[in-house]
């Protein structure tokens, strides 16, 4: 089927289940799976991601913000919506009125959730953030029993959680392992000292998606798995590299839109960073900063043409950018082009893109544009399309 579309995004949910279900396999039955659909499900779409997550066996959906919960809730998810990221007292009436587990971390917050909750009628789950050197959100470690002597003598809060976050947990060196280590202990260090003080807190959580597979023995009642849901090994380049088979699921794809030879001497793109110096085959691919794809690609990243890598020449623009295709003479106006994801036996990963530009992968696919639709498939098939306009759901 032709699409309508310059360029669009495939999200493979057959991968994402095989992902949940390797990485609940891993954790065993007896830890809770979070699926992490923060940022539009690192640019994957949160409700569809979510929605495939816990049909494959995910316990818990995580997101950064109230609004991404809200979002979730207002699609029908009643799974545990459980918000990262810090929230203003302000969003008290949204956080229990959609029924989200907020991170707490300071009096006003409590405080303004406690009237919430007295105001709906209603019990809230709160997670206290323990900041264990990251140096990020979180009260320090020894705050800690003060603040959850705060929070349980406020009405209709339950401190149902509380964890934290490691910094290095997908480094390989000794000295990361062994700072990742130190984090544990200080977060084990918290649950002692709460026990001491007559806490009995039923989560405990400090797992992201690298220290999911690399320290089994800090799994504790939950992992938080974001990075590894959508299919990106933490680990590409080191030794642990494949230890849990994990699928990307997003392709990147669009066409090319002008086909054209250039003479010696052209000008290519703004700022003439690129000059041809023999007649050029010059392509269009009409993708660019604005769709989130890097400026820093510019003169050093490439797409996969007839099966074949076609390098960005120039600047990448706000709308499009360039590749030579001199090598390619089969190359015609509007072949499919590849921007992450395979085509014939060539393949470009996002981990790929994240290395050329010097960024973590998560950003790769997080900062994709709404204008990109996004095609959802099951079993090779298309099953929904979600985009900007209307008519983008064209099935």
């Amino acid at each position: 089927m032709e699409l309508p579309f310059l360029s669009w995004a495939e999200i493979d949910l057959d991968a994402t289940a095989a992902n949940v279900r390797a990485l609940k396999n891993h954790v065993g039955p007896g830890v809770l799976l979070g699926a992490v659909v923060k940022a539009n499900a690192y640019g994957h779409g949160a409700v569809e991601v979510s929605e495939v997550a816990l049909e494959s066996g995910a316990d818990w959906i995580i997101v950064n913000r109230s609004i991404e919960g809200v979002e979730l809730r207002r699609a029908g998810i009643t799974a545990p919506v459980f918000v990262l990221g810090h929230t203003m007292p302000v969003e008290a009436d949204r956080m229990v009125g959609y029924d989200l587990r907020p991170t707490v971390m300071n009096l006003a917050q409590i405080e303004s959730l406690s009237q919430a909750a007295e105001k709906h009628g209603k019990t809230v789950h709160v997670h206290i953030k323990i900041d264990t050197g990251l140096g990020r959100l979180g009260v320090f470690p020894a705050e800690a029993v003060e603040f959850a002597r705060a929070v349980s003598r406020l009405p209709r809060l339950v401190i149902e959680g509380v964890y934290s976050h490691p910094s290095v947990a997908d480094e390989p060196s000794a000295d990361d392992v062994a700072y990742t280590w130190m984090q544990f202990e200080r977060l084990m260090h918290v649950r002692d000292e709460l026990k001491k003080a007559g806490f009995e807190i039923p989560i405990w959580h400090f797992c992201n998606s690298a220290a999911t597979i690399r320290f089994p023995e800090m799994h504790l009642s939950l992992v938080r798995c974001g990075t590894s849901l959508h299919g990106f090994d933490p680990f590409i380049g080191q030794e642990l590299a494949g230890a849990i088979a994990l699928r990307p699921a997003l392709t990147l794809k669009s066409h090319l839109v002008r086909v054209a030879t250039h003479p010696t001497g052209s000008a290519v793109s703004y700022g003439r960073t690129y000059v041809t110096v023999a007649p050029t085959r010059i392509a269009v691919v009409p993708v660019g900063y604005g769709d989130g794809y890097r400026r820093a690609l510019s003169n050093k990243g490439y797409v996969l043409v007839r099966g074949k890598r076609a390098p960005i020449i120039g600047r990448v623009c706000m709308d499009q950018f360039m590749v030579d295709v001199t090598h390619i003479p089969e190359a015609a106006l509007y072949d499919e082009a590849v921007l992450i994801g395979s085509q014939g036996d060539q393949r470009i990963i996002s981990e790929d893109i994240a290395n050329l530009v010097g960024t973590h992968v998560n950003e790769v696919t997080s900062i994709l544009a709404p204008r990109i639709p996004r095609l959802y498939l099951k079993g090779g098939r298309i099953l929904k399309s979600k985009g900007l306009a209307e008519e983008d759901s064209f099935i």
